[in-house]
C-alpha cells in the first residue's frame, strides 16, 4: 500500500475489483475500456426512452391499435426490458474494474484514489479526450490534473486544492 502522499495506490495487486484506490497511470490505461462501457450505458438509455416514448403512445392509443400494433406493444415491453439489462450489466462492468458512475451522474466516471491522505478520484466523462481531471471524494467540482502529476511521483499539496 502507499503512502498517504501518492496519487494511489501503485498496482502491486492483479485484481482490480480488490482496489482500493488507483494510480493515474493505470486510471489511464484503463480509460479506453471504460469509455467502451460507458458507450454501452449511454446507447442503453438512450433505447430506454426511446422505447419509453414509443411505449407510452401505444399505451394511450390501445384500444384503437392494429393486430400488428398490438404485437409491437408487447416486444417494445421485452425491449426496454432488455436494455434495462444491458444497462445493468454495463455498470457491473464498471463496478468489476473498480470504478464506478459518480454520484448522480449518468456518465461521469470516477477512479478511485487518494490525494493528499484524502479520498479522491479521477474524473473522465464523453468528450473528455484523456483522463484529465480529478476531485475529493466529498467535492463535486472537476479540477485539471496537473501537468507534474506523472505516474509513481508524490503529490504535493497546493495552494487552493
Amino acid at each position: 500500500m502507499s503512502s498517504p502522499s501518492k496519487k494511489g495506490s501503485e498496482s502491486g495487486s492483479k485484481s482490480k475489483k480488490s482496489a482500493a484506490s488507483l494510480d493515474l497511470n493505470t486510471a489511464r490505461q484503463m480509460l479506453p475500456l471504460v469509455r467502451s462501457i460507458v458507450n454501452d450505458i449511454v446507447a442503453s438509455k438512450r433505447k430506454v426512452a426511446d422505447l419509453s416514448n414509443e411505449q407510452h403512445q401505444l399505451e394511450l392509443e390501445r384500444r384503437s391499435l392494429t393486430w400488428e400494433s398490438r404485437q409491437r406493444r408487447y416486444a417494445v415491453t421485452d425491449e426496454i426490458q432488455q436494455a434495462e439489462r444491458n444497462y445493468s450489466t454495463a455498470v457491473g462492468e464498471l463496478s468489476q474494474l473498480g470504478v464506478a458512475l459518480a454520484e448522480g451522474e449518468a456518465t461521469t466516471v470516477d477512479f478511485p484514489t487518494r490525494i493528499n491522505g484524502r479520498p479522491a478520484a479521477f474524473t473522465w466523462q464523453p468528450g473528455d479526450e484523456n483522463l484529465r481531471y480529478w476531485r475529493y471524494a466529498e467535492e463535486e467540482q472537476r479540477r485539471p490534473i496537473p501537468a507534474d502529476w506523472q505516474p509513481g511521483t508524490a503529490m504535493k499539496s497546493r495552494a487552493g486544492a
